[in-house]
């Protein structure tokens, strides 16, 4: 059986603050001399409709970091972000900026919550903007739609309006203004690059943060599918264009919503996220790998046997560290 990376305590050199336990990141601030440093670890642990399942999967944390790292580097000249190295397979550092506490979601198409509420509930506004009656699912946007929620510590996110946000003082115009331009300069290029694959990018979300140096910039990942739908081009288009009246394939984290959902798990209060079986396990770990492979056009390289992944982790990082400090 696979080693699996569910959480960490390290003591680093350098090393402020608490811990930061996010739903699958711990999250170390480290002091330095340049700016304060975060080392993000990406862990197997998995979460769906903002709840951290019971069972970690095998190789998610590594693979969730090759791509975010691959992308950050990628889209640094599109847009400022927090990226500085990956010193282990699963963990990236870069600089620490001062959360803003609202997530960009982008919409291409009409999927996911947008799509729930819009045909069970009868929804034609979103976040401050109208949508037209008649509208089907995976249904195009005329151009794609910010869609910003706040970032919930604990629970549901709530979908929430610009002119909510300036007067919450969560940002201010020109920094939302800011905001507001790199998300949808970064979905644009990660429809394009998505296209090149025979892929199609269907909605994503973006984290970003202040740098008193640098004003506004991406922080956390990029593009992967824990933050992103994606499907295959030619079924996307053949289900949206009346072609067939089979769903695209799910390349993302949002088949293990579908699984939870059919057991009856949709994380409402009070909802007990049911286990999950190891064949499932094994099959949601195969994916990720898989879709790993085809984003980065290259192989993944597993962990060698036996390996304790949070000593590797730790050991990686001090020297990291260290050699920054030398």
């Amino acid at each position: 059986m696979a080693e699996v990376l569910t959480e960490t305590n390290f003591n680093l050199p350098g090393q402020i603050g608490e811990v930061y336990r996010g739903k699958v990141d711990d999250v170390y601030t480290i002091e330095h001399t340049g700016g304060d440093l975060l080392a993000v670890v990406r862990t197997d642990r998995i979460s769906a409709y903002d709840v951290v399942l019971p069972e970690p999967i095998p190789y998610k944390g590594q693979v969730l970091n090759d791509m975010s790292a691959a992308a950050l580097r990628a889209t640094a000249a599109v847009a400022p972000n927090w990226f500085i190295d990956s010193p282990d397979p699963n963990i990236s550092i870069g600089q620490k900026a001062d959360p803003i506490k609202v997530e960009m979601i982008v919409r291409g198409y009409l999927l996911g919550s947008a799509w729930k509420n819009y045909s069970e509930r009868g929804e034609r506004e979103i976040c401050g903007i109208t949508l037209p009656d008649g509208m089907r699912e995976f249904e195009p946007f005329d151009r794609p739609l910010v869609t910003p929620t706040t970032k919930a510590l604990q629970g549901h996110d709530e979908n929430i309006t610009p002119r909510q946000i300036i007067e919450m003082g969560l940002a201010t115009r020109v920094e939302y203004e800011q905001m507001e331009a790199l998300a949808l300069s970064l979905f644009a290029y990660g429809q394009e690059v998505a296209r090149q694959e025979d892929r199609e990018l269907g909605d994503t979300k973006y984290e970003m943060g202040r740098l008193t140096t640098n004003g506004v910039i991406v922080i956390d990942e990029v593009h992967t599918p824990d933050s992103s739908r994606y499907y295959p081009r030619e079924e996307f288009w053949a289900y949206v264009n009346g072609q067939t009246s089979e769903r695209p394939e799910q390349q993302s984290k949002e088949f293990v919503r579908e699984w939870l959902k059919n057991q009856g798990f949709t994380g409402q209060e009070g909802q007990v996220a049911p286990p999950l079986p190891p064949e499932f396990i094994a099959e949601v770990s195969d994916k990720y790998v898989d879709l790993r492979n085809r984003m980065l056009g290259t192989p993944f390289v597993p962990p060698a046997e036996g390996v304790d992944l949070a000593d590797r982790a730790r050991a990686n990082l001090e020297n990291y560290l260290a050699n920054l400090a030398a």
